[in-house]
């Protein structure tokens, strides 16, 4: 894609730009009163005496009031002369302009984007018929393919997942394997960041995918990432789909990430990876008696991501809220990984070379901690106490009923 995208976020007086961008600009709020409330702390630490370093509604408060400061207007522009004010008013309107070509620029940028995705599509094509066996390279794509991996060989690529080739494998041996097996899992396991998010449970369901291709909205500014599945025991669904909608700030021009729409996931019930049957041993109190009572609980899977999150109302400042919100900017990044790196790149994902140039050979994050969708889990601890009348716990009369199964 384009690397001449602008991902800065501007900002006028009035107005602070805070979705994320087509390019996952890092979104700071206030960051003057973060660090004043920071020197603020540090000096109350250093001063034993303070007060403040003992009281943490003080501090709080302090911090509040710093933070209630950022951007209140000073006053300094009214108390200018009125010719001054009025240049000033000049430049406003000249910044207006520009943000106008901005705007021309950045929608044309878009439009470029779209252009050459189209002309990447029979590579991509070509691509998906080698890997699925359909079709073999010629011989001019494996001899430059030779010296591309013989150029490589001083990096000595990561290879994860990836059987070595034995030199003695006879004819009959190849031939009786068929494309690329295990293709996309291996290279989505060797993103960092998506390999944490693929459990074991996942990995058999996702050798069933058979490409991820990239499409730019005709009808709206965004894109849409199409998942394709060949025929398998855990959903009925031929493609996934996760589409992702942009807006044109008015602050800077620039394209910035709206809202993203997924998939509902036609889970065969016998193999939804998307919860998970608890199993539970419930004491009668009264009779001693045991019993076994089943419960689906959410589970971990990489088919989150085909989730639709609904974004929070802006007031709500509660703690949900602000997982959610992580979540959703966390699910944008990934949407870009796959648009930006792991479609155009898909073997050196494969090989481990995407490592080498991005960097992450020794990538140690916990950035999946807070992606998945987790439900707090009941405590086991009363289950005994709440016998009813007939006999039954509440949670062994839920779990005596059909389990639900959940469409992500």
């Amino acid at each position: 894609m384009s690397e001449n995208k602008a991902v800065d976020i501007k900002s006028d007086d009035n107005k602070v730009d805070t979705a994320p961008t087509p390019q996952n600009t890092p979104i700071f709020t206030a960051p003057f009163a973060a660090a004043a409330a920071a020197r603020a702390a540090a000096v109350a630490e250093e001063d034993s005496d303070a007060p403040a370093a003992h009281n943490p509604a003080l501090m709080s408060m302090l911090q509040g009031r710093l933070g209630s400061l950022v951007g209140a207007p000073s006053g300094y522009i009214e108390s200018l002369p009125k010719t001054v004010r009025e240049r000033i008013d000049g430049l406003r309107y000249l910044q207006k302009q520009h943000i106008e070509i901005d705007k021309q620029m950045h929608m044309e940028i878009y439009e470029l984007e779209k252009k050459y995705n189209k002309l990447y599509a029979p590579l991509y094509e070509r691509r998906s018929s080698i890997i699925a066996g359909k079709a073999e390279p010629t011989d001019e794509e494996k001899a430059e393919g030779a010296k591309i991996a013989e150029a490589d060989k001083e990096g000595e690529p990561v290879l994860s997942g990836i059987a070595e080739q034995k030199e003695d494998d006879d004819e009959e041996g190849l031939k009786a394997v068929d494309g690329v097996p295990d293709f996309w899992l291996t290279a989505l396991r060797n993103h960092p960041q998506l390999g944490e998010l693929i459990t074991d449970r996942d990995e058999e369901a996702i050798k069933f995918l058979r490409d991820v291709r990239l499409e730019y909205l005709e009808d709206n500014l965004g894109f849409k990432l199409i998942f394709d599945f060949a025929e398998n025991q855990f959903f009925s669904n031929p493609e996934l789909t996760k589409t992702y909608f942009y807006q044109q700030s008015d602050v800077a021009g620039i394209l910035e990430f709206k809202s993203a729409q997924g998939t509902d996931i036609n889970w065969k019930p016998e193999n939804d990876l998307s919860v998970t049957v608890e199993t539970k041993k419930q004491r009668h109190k009264t009779t001693n008696r045991t019993r076994v009572v089943k419960k689906t609980v959410p589970s971990k899977t990489f088919f989150s991501f085909f989730t639709t999150v609904e974004e929070p109302d802006e007031e709500d400042e509660s703690d949900l809220a602000e997982e959610t919100r992580d979540r959703i900017e966390l699910d944008y990044e990934l949407a870009e990984e796959f648009k930006e790196k792991i479609i155009p790149n898909a073997v050196d994902w494969f090989t481990g070379k995407a490592l080498e140039y991005e960097g992450l050979e020794d990538y140690e994050d916990e950035f999946m901690d807070d992606y998945y969708d987790d439900e707090d889990e009941d405590s086991d601890d009363d289950e005994d106490d709440d016998d009813d009348e007939d006999g039954l716990s509440r949670s062994a009369k839920e779990a005596a009923e059909p389990p639900q199964c959940k469409n992500q």
